[in-house]
């Protein structure tokens, strides 16, 4: 049935018209409550042309003749208008100053007024459209355009098109998904079908469609994908992830930053924030809001920054920006670390200087009393034992200073086989009869001059704790140096890694708290197991592996 072979056509086409119209109305009231004032004005420039555009096209179809012949006409000049008031709500919604720019704007107005003193002289040259009344399928002027409608239309949404690209690019920039504003663009091009079907079959009118593309464009995005475009324009420039929520922690949005860093949130649209990225929420909750994620390049560190967003005077949501702070966050870790090594080291000294002290003092006053008694030998021997207690005192020393240098975090590391460097490492250190077996095939990213002083560190402890054998082995991204020595029994397992502890004995104190400063120049960790009863076992966790070259 021939949609047009029956009044209510009419009734449909009527309807149509004046909701685009009062839709645009109601649009006024949201438009007006954008934050950019220059969105704000392209936006209410839209809807005013857009509204007055359906207006007059629904006084042509109800006023046939000479009014509605003034009514159409008129529809033209402020149906032009429309596509200025579009291209300034692009330019601004996009960050761009097009819409500021003098000269374009002269030749804007310029082009815009030649074309519309063609259509106010239609009637002398019928260029633009010529009308007929015809009572079928309800009566109605009949349009018919000419050349030049059709050249001025081209133009027009080729201008159209251009903005359309603008909120594209802005889109992807923004790195946000692109299939709202692809419903909103199929929406308005659908006129442009309507306008060719009307021209070339009875089915439709010859008339303008395009104030109802129009305007369920602009509804769309005040109402339909306001969150959307408030998301895309709010982030234009941000290269951090964001993810917006409303006033009650669900999530709304979320740009493909975010998705990429946590993954959870595609398809999360709706759900609680505590639900999705719980902890997300507990660092919100404190006051560093740093955000550790491992990932596979290693730790990565993120600020958290929370912040309200309104529309007008209205808060309705909250903006987390998440800005990648990896670098300067492992400085200040980096930085923390080696001012509790410091202090260690401070510690350690203070330590060794203590003992030494009361060394010295007992073996003089025991080489005084020698010589009171006339005993030069054992003053002698006192003497010589004061010696090289102040001789050990230096190179314990000079170790700390060489330590000191080595706890820098490294710059530059290699793949090392560990198998070579535990047996070096074995062959430095003053094992005392200690035996060692290791299973640790494989190598490792690491310096290897540090990798084998801490496991010198670590045989060295094993020879110290009445050991009689050590075992090292490796598996995944863990190195483990267990010793069947004495366990650690009611000793905290901290106590064994601080300086100046001296555990098992004095000449043993430093050996693990060397061997976690070498471990964390790595950025590897340290741990005792405390489960662990036939001895001392020592975990060396977050190694990390170097990967096999592919063949």
């Amino acid at each position: 049935m021939n949609l047009f072979g029956s009044p209510p056509a009419f009734l449909a086409y009527v309807a149509a018209y004046a909701l685009a119209a009062v839709g645009c109305g109601i649009g006024l009231y949201r438009a007006t409550r954008m934050e950019d004032p220059d969105t704000r004005r392209g936006m209410v420039g839209l809807l005013v042309c857009s509204g007055g555009w359906a207006a007059l096209e629904l006084g042509f179809l109800i006023t046939p003749g000479t009014l509605g012949y003034a009514f159409y006409l008129g529809s033209l000049i402020v149906g032009l208008a429309t596509v200025g008031a579009w291209l300034y709500f692009c330019s601004a919604y996009t960050g761009r100053a097009f819409h500021r720019n003098r000269s374009y704007r002269v030749v804007a107005v310029s082009t815009y007024l030649s074309i519309v003193i063609v259509k106010l002289t239609n009637p002398l040259h019928g260029l633009y459209f010529a009308t007929r009344f015809v009572a079928d399928p309800f009566p109605h002027l009949a349009i018919t355009h000419g050349l030049f409608h059709w050249v001025v239309t081209g133009l027009s949404y080729a201008l159209v098109t251009v903005g359309f690209f603008m909120l594209f690019e802005l889109f992807l920039e923004a790195d946000y998904d692109t299939r709202p504003l692809g419903v909103l663009v199929g929406i308005t091009a659908l006129p442009v079908t309507l306008d060719i079907v009307g021209y070339v079959s009875d089915f439709l009118l010859d008339i303008n469609h395009e104030p109802l593309g129009v305007a369920l464009f602009a509804f769309g995005v005040l109402y339909v994908y306001d969150e959307a475009f408030l998301a895309v324009q709010l982030t234009d420039g941000v290269d951090d992830a964001v993810v917006y929520l409303d006033d009650d922690g669900r999530i709304k949005e979320s740009n493909g930053k975010a998705q990429r860093l946590f993954p959870a949130l595609s398809g999360s649209r709706g759900q609680n924030l505590e639900t999705v990225l719980p902890a997300v929420t507990e660092i919100l909750q404190t006051d560093e809001q740093i955000l550790e994620r491992n990932r596979g390049g290693g730790a990565e560190y993120y600020l958290v920054s929370d912040t309200s967003f309104s529309l007008g005077q209205v808060d309705i949501g909250r903006m987390l920006v998440f800005t990648d702070v990896t670098e300067s966050e492992r400085r200040r870790r980096e930085l923390d670390r080696q001012n509790e090594q410091l202090e260690g080291f401070a510690t350690a000294i203070r330590h060794e200087l203590l003992n030494t002290l009361q060394i010295v003092t007992g073996r003089v006053s025991a080489a005084g009393d020698a010589l009171n008694r006339g005993d030069v030998d054992l003053a002698k021997e006192s003497l010589q034992s004061t010696s090289e207690t102040a001789d050990r005192m230096s190179e314990i020393v000079d170790g700390l200073a060489t330590l000191a240098r080595h706890g820098q975090t490294i710059d530059e590391t290699m793949p090392v086989d560990l198998q070579p460097v535990v047996e070096g490492a074995w062959d430095r250190a003053d094992t005392d009869g200690l035996t060692m077996a290791a299973d640790v095939e494989g190598q490792v990213v690491a310096d290897p001059t540090r990798l084998r002083d801490l496991f010198e560190s670590g045989f060295t402890f094993a020879a110290h704790n009445d050991a009689s054998m050590v075992t090292v082995s490796r598996e995944a991204d863990e190195i483990v140096i267990t010793d069947d020595g004495t366990p650690a029994g009611e000793t905290a397992s901290e106590a064994f890694f601080e300086y100046g502890g001296a555990i098992p004995d004095a000449a043993a104190g430093m050996t693990l708290p060397n061997l976690r400063m070498l471990a964390r120049t790595h950025g590897w960790d340290v741990t005792l197991d405390t489960e662990y009863q036939d001895g001392v076992r020592v975990v060396i966790s977050n190694v990390t592996v170097a990967r096999p070259v592919e063949s």
